[in-house]
């Protein structure tokens, strides 16, 4: 199986209302056509899970704010994987099992985070990444997190 790229999983994190800093959790299950269960981005639309790479927190961390996973309300946060790169429609495997295709690269920030406030920067709008869910399963911090180049090559 070829890979194009590859990360890891660092945190995966919910929240029960949009618009809020998520809760790091120990592992979640993904859900087919709907995202993470038991958050309150899940349902049937094209930005079912958010992902934001651990390199853009860092990047915000060394202008002096204490930032974490989730705080930029993404769901899952990834090491080593260049998300900022993906193309619409790159499918990418999440631990044994889940697959997911990229909807959408950022966003528009409309009412300026909090984040945006305290260091004048947010790069959610700018890096993050938006999913639906192909194929579901359960995902943790930890696990692999893969860019695949087909669907044949997770079959």
């Amino acid at each position: 199986m070829s890979f194009l790229e590859k990360g890891n999983v660092v945190a995966v994190s919910i929240g029960r209302r949009k618009g809020e800093k998520k809760t790091n959790i120990r592992e979640c299950r993904l859900v087919a056509d709907k995202g993470l269960e038991n958050d309150a981005h899940a349902g049937n639309w094209h930005r079912q899970v958010s992902l934001l790479a651990m390199e853009s927190i860092v990047r915000i961390k060394d202008k002096g704010i204490d930032v974490q996973p989730g705080d930029f309300a993404e769901n899952i946060t990834t090491k080593g994987l260049k998300l900022w790169d993906m193309p619409i429609g790159a499918l990418l495997k999440v631990g044994q099992k889940a697959i997911l295709e990229v909807t959408q690269i950022g966003k528009a920030c409309h009412d300026r985070c909090a984040i945006y406030h305290q260091v004048g920067d947010c790069v959610m709008p700018r890096e993050g990444i938006f999913a639906r869910v192909i194929k579901g399963g359960m995902i943790k911090p930890g696990d692999a997190i893969k860019r695949l180049n087909s669907m044949d090559e997770f079959f």
